[in-house]
């Protein structure tokens, strides 16, 4: 019970329906610990797209677009995450295109 009062107060400024990576921690003496990570990069790409989900032929079918402006907001907010701090920003972009390449989203200049 403790676990969700304390996930609920950690996580109440995100709108409802948002997934969130959570990595928990338990103590043998019951006791724990999480680390909630920003929502995948897939969701950011088919919220910004418009799209549900992505296609079932990567690289023959095109579900939607994105502009390199989208792929920049989504590599800010995935930089913030602990194991893609190390990267620079074009890094962690270049991943999101190809994420992107891979659910059927297009990303324009």
């Amino acid at each position: 019970m403790d676990f969700c009062k304390e996930f609920n107060a950690r996580t109440a400024h995100i709108e409802p329906g948002v997934p969130i990576p959570t990595m928990i921690t338990v103590q043998p003496d019951r006791t724990f610990s999480f680390v909630t990570k920003t929502p995948p990069t897939a969701y950011f790409l088919k919220k910004a797209a418009g799209v549900d989900k992505g296609t079932g032929r990567p690289g023959h079918e095109v579900v939607g677009t994105v502009s390199l402006k989208h792929i920049y907001e989504i590599a800010k907010i995935k930089a913030t995450d602990q194991h893609l701090k190390h990267l620079r920003l074009e890094a962690i972009a270049s991943t999101i295109i190809g994420t992107a390449r891979t659910i059927g989203i297009q990303v324009v200049p």
